[in-house]
């Protein structure tokens, strides 16, 4: 798990290629500190594991689902890159929670100075902003911001210098490509209220706590709808 919080920028090494695969070799100097072989450490905001390292890199191999679902793909050489090491049990969360499991990729439509703090108008596809709402968490390549507006194509950030000083956000260009993790609360939130599987015979009901999944029990939602009674009966009201 990770908080968002970037510790410092790497840089690309080097990239071995595979038929449908690759081995990033990623720059680094504070990340490296204590370094194991197994660690698990956010690159942009993708969970890695480190497969060799010495005092001034580590390396991780990127599976091919990894690069079909990420910009992972695009970095060459030079690319700068946010790390993060795995949050420490004893550790202060001053993000959110992160998994390091990215959701889809945004595009960069705009960059605008306002004051001291930057905007970026990220695009992104409907099925990653179903789940981003207005002051809610996103992870963008790894970091952890606040949305401060959403439509039905965008949602935009304000970011504060100090952000833009410890990070590769101030690296990035109008129409980069970024990784994307949504807060995984409301992900959850939605799959654990999505009606139950039909019962052989009776209608589907709702996942509700004390619903045993049979249809007629006291849990029992026709076709899987919520009504005020159902809610009742489940101690909501």
């Amino acid at each position: 798990m990770f908080t968002g919080l970037a510790e410092e920028v790497g840089k690309i090494g080097a990239v071995k290629k595979g038929a449908r695969s690759a081995v990033l070799t990623i720059l680094a100097s504070k990340i490296l500190d204590g370094i194991r072989i197994g660690d698990s450490i956010a690159v942009n905001g993708i969970c890695l594991t480190v497969v060799a390292f010495d005092r001034q890199s580590f390396s991780a191999d990127v599976m091919h689902e990894t690069l079909d679902r990420s910009s992972l793909s695009l970095l060459h050489v030079g690319s700068l890159v946010n790390l993060e090491r795995a949050m420490p049990a004893d550790g202060r969360f001053g993000g959110h929670i992160v998994a390091g499991h990215v959701d889809g990729i945004g595009t960069i439509e705009s960059i605008t100075r306002d004051d001291n703090a930057v905007w970026y108008k990220i695009s992104t596809s409907p099925e990653v902003l179903r789940y981003i709402i207005e002051k809610g968490s996103i992870a963008m390549d790894g970091i952890s911001l606040t949305v401060a507006r959403v439509d039905d194509r965008s949602f935009s950030v304000s970011v504060i210098p100090h952000t833009l000083s410890v990070t590769a956000l101030s690296d990035r260009k109008t129409g980069d490509p970024v990784n994307l993790e949504n807060d995984m609360i409301g992900k959850y939130v939605e799959k654990l209220l999505r009606p139950m599987p039909e019962a052989p015979g009776g209608a589907g009901t709702a996942a509700l706590p004390g619903n045993s999944g049979n249809s007629g029990g006291s849990g029992s939602a026709p076709g899987g709808s919520i009504s005020r009674e159902i809610l009742a009966q489940n101690g909501f009201l």
